[in-house]
């Protein structure tokens, strides 16, 4: 399998932030509406908005429409692949002396 370099590092960026971090931890739980998001934190909706289009366009955060709220939940399929990236990283460096 061939490392995808380029959304290792959007994801890594979009992880950068502490907003997205919480955020992240927060829809790792349970699906939440951007209602429920937005409660635990001092920012705007705009704001919210583009926090989580960062998540989303790395493919760490899925969205979808139910009615007229947005519901968000962590894609577990590019977090493994992350997860694997590092962990190979990880792996390298246990074998330097």
């Amino acid at each position: 399998m061939k490392n995808d370099y380029k959304n290792y590092a959007l994801s890594m960026k979009a992880l950068s932030d502490e907003t997205r971090i919480k955020i992240f931890e927060m829809i790792s739980h349970n699906e939440l509406c951007a209602c429920n998001i937005l409660e635990e934190f001092n920012i705007t909706q705009p704001t919210l908005s583009y926090h989580m289009k960062t998540l989303c366009e790395c493919g760490l955060v899925r969205s979808r429409k139910d009615g007229s709220k947005t519901l968000y939940s962590i894609d577990k399929e590019s977090l493994e692949d992350l997860r694997r990236f590092i962990d190979t990283i990880d792996g390298n460096m246990s074998t330097i002396s």
